[in-house]
């Protein structure tokens, strides 16, 4: 059993019950986004909302430590912001160290000192794939610095394994909508766009103007 905020709850077993926590924790939020890949979309994984409580975080991350519990990993490591927490939870259920890279010019990097060593084998982690950009700027990293990548875990996989990302475990595998800028139904709508996730609106688009049916 593990706290929530409605009291004790059973440690999620399958996707439908960890949908079950994202919903009763607020992380699966209903509207008009605009997601880090730029793309918009009706639904938002935020997943900080249910990785705030350490018993969730535990259990969410924990099976992604399972699944690469017998591939001698080394090292995890994630792009800042969302995969920082399970990162960080996944290197510590594997008792090896966690890293992160961060954006500088706009492309992901390793900073503050931390290293790569060649021949290192590598984790990747991350809170949300939808179109597997930042995973795939992380694979690259990992790749220049001589590491040996094992393989990527996620919390959520909202592309439905459509990704092309090898290798790659989810906790929760959907296929979620989501459309171009150009494309989206809710912006011809005039729907307001909110901008939750972490990284700077670059993509973002002013939604048009709702139709006037007045009589």
């Amino acid at each position: 059993m593990i706290r929530s905020p409605a009291g004790p709850v059973s440690s999620p077993d399958t996707q439908e019950e960890i949908l079950a926590l994202f919903r009763r924790t607020k992380a699966l939020l209903e509207g008009h986004f605009q997601l880090s890949s730029g793309l918009h979309s009706p639904h938002y994984f935020q997943c900080a909302k249910v990785l705030q409580y350490p018993e969730y975080a535990e259990a969410l991350c924990g099976r992604i430590a399972a699944r690469f519990s017998r591939e001698s990993v080394g090292v995890v490591i994630a792009p800042a912001l969302g995969g920082i927490v399970v990162a960080q939870e996944v290197g510590r259920q594997l008792n090896v160290r966690s890293i992160f890279a961060e954006r500088r010019n706009n492309e992901l990097a390793l900073r503050r000192g931390f290293e790569i060593a060649p021949g290192e084998r590598v984790l990747v982690c991350e809170d949300v794939i939808t179109t597997g950009g930042s995973v795939e700027e992380v694979l690259k990293i990992v790749r220049r610095s001589g590491g040996t990548v094992v393989g990527v875990g996620a919390i959520v996989d909202r592309s439905g394994g459509t990704s092309g990302i090898e290798n790659c475990y989810s906790a929760v595998t959907m296929k979620v909508l989501a459309y171009k800028p150009d494309d989206c139904p809710l912006c011809k709508l005039g729907v307001s766009i909110e901008t939750p996730g972490s990284r700077e609106a670059r993509h973002a688009k002013t939604p048009k103007s709702a139709p006037n049916h007045r009589p």
